[in-house]
């Protein structure tokens, strides 16, 4: 999936309006991770570095259509400010005259961030006056927020239609690095897929076991699949009503050679509560009143055996609850595991959501192939779903081939 960059476009005296995927963590005023931010700053240059006039547009949190204080996007342009090393004014809103004589104040090689997009709630209803406004204050379009690819929203679809589109330096990785898990990934190829709920994963495993060789599951989704096997489980996460959904997955796998994975012992903890008793068990039968938090040791050295010959994973979703340090182990072993697989040639496409802050909390994150910063959009891309966003952009012509004379 090829798609025009800003490579191809001309925006040097030109106002580029750039949807950034800015939704960020905040606490006390500050940004805690600011790993999105980082992934944007190759397209920002880019175009500032080429005379571009930069207006920048993100969301940040749900404030449904209403102003919140604590979203306002003043700490993220302290962030960028500090990043870039030139000020990054922020308006003090998305719409109104201060903003629109700011815009027409910038120079090339200036940028501005709009306050946050949600605050109206024309934004998520891709109201097309709201995004005829955004569209008015620039000449050309760039989206490098592929974290929010699968919204139809004013500031991803309704302004790409009313101006020259392109797709920015991050949209463009992300598109490279999810199509070829799809189309050409190197054999063996293991998906590793954790996380809380099966159910937000049906599609993305029923089109992987296309693709896959084998299938890791861990995290609370793995407890609906010791279900379908018959396993007890206790008071763990589980859904019940997803058993056929597991079972049928396990029997597809199987008539088409995909080695599943599940745990053989866990963690079971009295309380998912730090400073709980815990202990290790076997994955056969869990106490009626524990809770499964964690991957043991045995499951642990076997999904490090059958990583040891994969050439390509993906992984998305911690396969514990990994925000208690004690039961993080499992987590943090696999994303010690994926590190020494990249290190030694193999790809690793990390999909967004909490396995990036596993990731980042160890220091790894330079060590992967690719890391996604759209976790919903990643998933919902490898289902073979079109992304509004995505396809809104236009296609690079086919290259023409010279015929024989």
């Amino acid at each position: 999936m090829e798609k025009l960059t800003i490579r191809d476009a001309d925006v040097a005296g030109k106002r580029v309006f750039v949807r950034v995927d800015f939704n960020v963590p905040l606490a006390d005023g500050k940004v805690t991770d600011d790993s999105r931010i980082r992934a944007a700053i190759p397209t920002i240059n880019y175009l500032l570095q080429n005379g571009a006039r930069l207006v920048l547009a993100s969301h940040l949190g749900r404030p449904d259509g209403k102003v919140s204080d604590s979203l306002r996007l003043r700490p993220v342009g302290l962030r960028l400010t500090e990043l870039l090393r030139r000020n990054v004014p922020v308006t003090g809103d998305a719409l109104g005259v201060g903003t629109e004589d700011a815009i027409k104040r910038l120079r090339p090689g200036e940028l501005i961030l709009l306050e946050n997009l949600r605050f109206h709630a024309e934004e998520e209803r891709n109201d097309p006056e709201f995004a005829a406004k955004l569209a008015s204050y620039a000449d050309v379009y760039v989206n490098d927020a592929f974290g929010t690819a699968h919204r139809a929203h004013a500031s991803t679809v309704g302004v790409a239609k009313l101006l020259p589109a392109y797709a920015g330096l991050l949209m463009e990785r992300e598109l490279e690095a999810l199509s070829s898990l799809l189309e050409s990934p190197s054999k063996p190829f293991a998906a590793i897929l954790g996380g809380a709920k099966v159910s937000d994963k049906i599609d993305v495993i029923d089109n992987l076991l296309t693709k896959v060789d084998m299938l890791i599951l861990g995290g609370g989704m793995a407890n609906t699949f010791l279900l379908a096997q018959g396993k007890a489980v206790g008071k763990s996460l589980a859904e019940p009503d997803r058993v056929d959904d597991a079972r049928r997955i396990l029997e597809t796998a199987e008539r088409k050679g995909v080695r599943v994975i599940l745990p053989v012992d866990v963690i079971v903890a009295k309380e998912v509560t730090r400073g709980t008793e815990y202990k290790t068990l076997p994955a056969e039968k869990i106490p009626a009143s524990w809770h499964i938090v964690d991957l043991g040791k045995a499951s642990q050295e076997q999904i490090l055996e059958a990583l040891a010959d994969a050439r390509t994973v993906f992984w998305n979703g911690p396969l514990g609850v990994f925000e208690i340090p004690s039961f993080a182990h499992g987590t943090n072993a696999v994303a010690r595991m994926l590190a020494e697989a990249a290190e030694k040639g193999a790809t690793v496409v990390i999909g967004g959501g909490d396995s990036v802050a596993a990731i980042i909390q160890q220091g790894l994150a330079d060590k992967m192939t690719h890391i996604s910063t759209g976790g919903g959009a990643s998933l919902e891309f490898l289902e073979g779903r079109e992304l509004p966003g995505v396809s809104v952009l236009p296609d690079r012509a086919p290259a023409l081939t010279e015929t024989p004379a």
